[in-house]
């Protein structure tokens, strides 16, 4: 065979190759959605989403006064110890209120990245551990963490009493100020100095501050209620597939070809939904899906140790702040303490993924396209666990969940009055 012959054949069989790989990636020609795919469609969309319930622990969770107040402390500074950090520091409504930062910082670098807010009040538990029961409880504990707001809960109370404005409004909303001398930086969970104050005290003093401290959470949980995910391009698809009364997967141009695809795989080969499902793409449960810790830090026992806390937490549902009877705390009564919960981590939610880089409890991944990698690997992490298997899916496939993500992206449903700070 002479070389322009030979040349011509290797040709023909690179072309012959390409050609063959080319129909093994693409994408299926299905031009209809199945019975399922089409009820797990209308399962994820925000029509699905059920009207935020009361928080039976926090009875000011729905009072419009009380949101005021807690819409004020939310972008306060003065509520750190040096004066320069606010909740909004962290969760800054820009960013769908997480920071972009891998490690949430404060006063100080903390070991947890920073989660968003979007959608969290229907959440049962908070904190990727879940070591708070209730919205009003986990707000309380930033604000004495030495790495976050650093301040102590008698100075807290100090600037509510002393500061005209927020002493009327929490009068006006929870009732009777403490009235006696409250000390300055006193704190049962602060240093040695802050306890000993803190002790000094007497019963129905610390009790006093307590009530006024668990009543700045419940303001703040009552303005965190009104943080809501708005309909993306995803709902809209949704929307259409329930209005046409057909199952055609071209509804229109909401979705491209590649994130119909990703929705597809997202609900069945890549068994996204298993763990993501819902309006608000998550089951607000733990995982551990193989995450391995941040350099220098050991595995997390997460979960496991997350639900202890949650039951020894003086401001949870069954304390003597909640507003809840002892029979509406059912989550905190009948939560799952089993060994497994080692090292699982909660479900955020994917509702404004694509804003809300990086990813994972400690910000371990650092954009969208290598979480694909992530789970489609499933490594095993330190603690020999994956409940996540490898998914073995090709880069096509793997882009094309990743354009679904962006799907998912849109303005809060939320006035826009509450995403910034009062005037």
């Amino acid at each position: 065979m002479n070389r322009p012959a030979r040349v011509a054949l290797v040709l023909a069989v690179v072309a012959a190759s390409a050609a063959a790989t080319w129909h093994f990636v693409s994408f299926p020609s299905a031009s209809t959605w199945n019975e399922e795919e089409l009820r797990l469609i209308a399962s994820l969309s925000l029509d699905a989403l059920p009207d935020l319930p009361p928080d039976p622990s926090n009875a000011r969770g729905d009072d419009p006064a009380a949101a005021q107040l807690g819409h004020s402390l939310y972008f306060d500074t003065r509520l750190s110890a040096n004066g320069a950090v606010a909740c909004a520091t962290c969760h800054r409504p820009e960013l769908m209120f997480t920071d972009g930062l891998t490690l949430a910082i404060g006063a100080g670098v903390g070991n947890r990245h920073t989660p968003s807010l979007v959608g969290l009040s229907h959440s049962p538990w908070f904190y990727w551990d879940g070591r708070k029961d209730s919205q009003w409880a986990q707000a309380l504990a930033p604000l004495e963490a030495k790495h976050e707001h650093a301040i102590t809960r008698s100075d807290l109370a100090r600037l509510i009493s002393s500061d005209a404005d927020y002493r009327s409004a929490y009068i006006d909303t929870f009732g009777p100020l403490p009235t006696f001398d409250i000390p300055a930086a006193a704190s049962p969970t602060g240093d040695a100095a802050e306890r000993a104050r803190w002790s000094a005290l007497t019963a129905q003093q610390r009790s006093d501050i307590d009530t006024l401290f668990s009543n700045l959470g419940k303001a703040l949980a009552a303005y965190q209620r009104k943080l809501m995910p708005g309909a993306a391009r995803f709902d809209n698809y949704a929307a259409a597939l329930a209005a046409s009364g057909s199952a055609e997967r071209d509804q229109g141009d909401a979705l491209s070809a590649e994130e119909r695809r990703g929705l597809q795989l997202f609900i069945d080969k890549g068994m996204c939904v298993t763990c993501h499902n819902g309006p608000l793409f998550t089951n607000h449960e733990f995982h551990n899906t193989g995450v391995l810790a941040n350099p220098g830090e050991l595995p997390p026992m997460a979960r496991y140790d997350g639900v202890r806390s949650a039951r020894e937490d003086p401001f949870n549902c069954l304390g003597e702040f909640s507003d809840a009877d002892p029979d509406q705390c059912i989550e905190l009564r009948f939560a799952r303490d089993t060994n497994d919960l080692v090292g699982a981590h909660k479900t955020p939610t994917l509702r404004n993924v694509a804003l809300t880089a990086p990813y994972m409890h400690g910000g371990q991944i650092s954009d969208l396209a290598a979480v694909m990698r992530h789970y489609n690997e499933a490594p095993t992490s330190m603690l020999s666990h994956n409940e996540a298997k490898p998914l073995n899916l090709r880069p096509p496939e793997l882009r094309a969940l990743e354009a679904f993500m962006h799907t998912l992206t849109a303005p809060l449903a939320t006035d826009p009055r509450w995403l910034r700070s009062p005037e």
